[in-house]
């Protein structure tokens, strides 16, 4: 029950439904020129305003869709309707939605894939303002001096839309829940995630900044735990798959205390495999973690049970044993293209 009520208090908001309309188009204008000395002038009715815009804009700042979890009804205004002296009417005022980066907007009842915002500052119009009809003077010609009749402002659009957030980090760190990922994150980084012994004691994604040389860094990502059958449904992990897409590099932690380290290996690559082939071409490390608790003798043949083409290495996050190794080595695969992984 406790750890039911912590998913539920959580901050960490990824999914979100919301419901946009976008403000309607001011109607164009029919009026006549009046003047003290032109009794009789010509059409000069303004066009309506444009309707305000849905603008998804993405925020470095933000972390969390939380703030759209309980506003789910966004609404822009309409345009104003034009005026005398072809004036125009004002423009309804948009709607800015601020996003977190690696937001994915879909169509909530296709499911259609819409954008997704990856840069600072990047924006996307979401639902556009219907145009501000045209007034009457647009209508005047040879045959028709006098036109009475102007156009109607366009309808904004209503839908509902689906947010989702995918966090975006260099480094993903992929195992099961209890394999020493939270640990290696605050070892490694500023980032102080909860840690205990006992399974996803990660309920949310945890980022942190990597220190690295010459005032470098990259950031890395602590997913929740995956279990099998988590790509089915089955367990936590399977609602923060999504973030692993985000990953350029997947760091594979195995413990050192595991019954099988290859075939949970085998376990993890299957569960990403089903939930998204394009994973398995991702550049990836693998570490067993824990082996302060190994002697050379154990390691040796836990070495041993992997096949030569898959690289791995032991580390220690409470003796700090092959962390630098292992910086080195995630530093250079983010750096150096992919060359291997389709072979």
């Amino acid at each position: 029950m406790a750890k039911n009520r912590k998913v539920q208090s959580s901050n960490f908001v990824d999914y979100v439904k919301i419901f946009c309309a976008s403000g309607n188009g001011g109607a164009g204008s029919v009026h006549f020129r009046r003047e003290k000395f032109v009794p009789t002038g010509g059409p000069d009715g303004g066009d309506g305003g444009r309707g305000g815009h849905i603008i998804i804009e993405a925020d470095k700042q933000l972390w969390t869709l939380l703030h759209l979890k309980y506003k789910k009804h966004i609404k822009a205004n309409h345009g104003k309707p034009g005026g005398k002296q072809r004036s125009t009417g004002k423009s309804g005022l948009d709607v800015v939605i601020k996003v977190p980066l690696g937001t994915v907007v879909r169509n909530a009842e296709t499911g259609d894939h819409l954008f997704e915002l990856t840069e600072p500052g990047e924006q996307v119009i979401l639902a556009p303002g219907g145009q501000g009809g045209l007034g009457n003077w647009h209508f005047k010609n040879s045959t028709q001096q006098t036109p009475r009749y102007s156009q109607p402002g366009g309808e904004g659009i209503e839908d509902w839309f689906i947010l989702e957030l995918k966090v975006l980090a260099d480094v993903g760190l992929v195992g099961f829940p209890n394999a020493g990922k939270s640990t290696l994150l605050s070892s490694v980084t500023a980032a102080k995630p909860e840690i205990a012994d006992y399974a996803f004691t990660t309920l949310t994604p945890n980022l942190g900044i990597v220190p690295y040389r010459d005032h470098r860094s990259f950031v890395m990502a602590d997913i929740p735990g995956i279990i099998e059958g988590a790509s089915a449904g089955k367990g936590l992990g399977y609602v923060f798959l999504r973030h692993i897409e985000r990953n350029s590099v997947l760091l594979f932690l195995i413990p050192a205390d595991s019954k099988n380290h290859l075939n949970e290996y085998k376990i993890l690559m299957s569960e990403l495999e089903k939930y998204n082939p394009e994973l398995m071409h991702k550049d990836q490390v693998v570490v067993i973690s824990k082996s302060d608790m190994l002697d050379k003798e154990l390691k040796q043949m836990i070495g041993d049970t992997f096949p030569k083409g898959l690289p791995h290495m032991f580390i220690s996050s409470v003796t700090n044993e092959n962390l630098d190794t292992l910086k080195d080595t995630l530093w250079n695969t983010i750096t150096l293209p992919n060359t291997d992984q389709d072979a």
